[in-house]
């Protein structure tokens, strides 16, 4: 799994990716919930829920590179049904897919899962 880490940065660059993260979630995770409430939208509700649970991935870090491609083909697939705002679609998918090329970033469950791990060498 460590192979779909390019690498986790620490320092500026790595609160630039949590935030990067922490954004997109939220907006893909709002419009799952305008979804469920019923709101009128012309995007299909199972596409937005999908990607929604894609933006929950993200929130966490977790699975980040697979979450943000998934993220980007059913926004894709949403731009391409009609959706209501296509500038912000099409924000998402260069976002998503940007995410998922860089990573999660130090501040993830993926850093902590498949980060570099420390070796103590003096433990028999």
């Amino acid at each position: 799994m460590q192979r779909l880490f390019s690498m986790f940065p620490n320092g500026w660059p790595g609160k630039g990716l949590l935030i990067l993260r922490l954004f997109t979630a939220v907006f893909l995770i709002q419009d799952g919930i305008v979804a469920l409430i019923g709101l009128p939208h012309r995007e299909p509700m199972a596409l937005l829920l999908v990607s929604a649970a894609a933006g929950i991935f993200l929130l966490i870090g977790l699975w980040t590179p697979v979450a943000g491609i998934i993220a980007a083909i059913i926004e894709f697939v949403i731009l391409l049904s009609g959706a209501d705002h296509p500038r912000s679609t099409i924000l998402l998918i260069a976002v998503a897919v940007s995410i998922a090329m860089l990573g999660p970033g130090t501040w993830s469950i993926d850093a902590r899962l498949f980060g570099r791990q420390r070796l103590d060498l003096h433990q028999r």
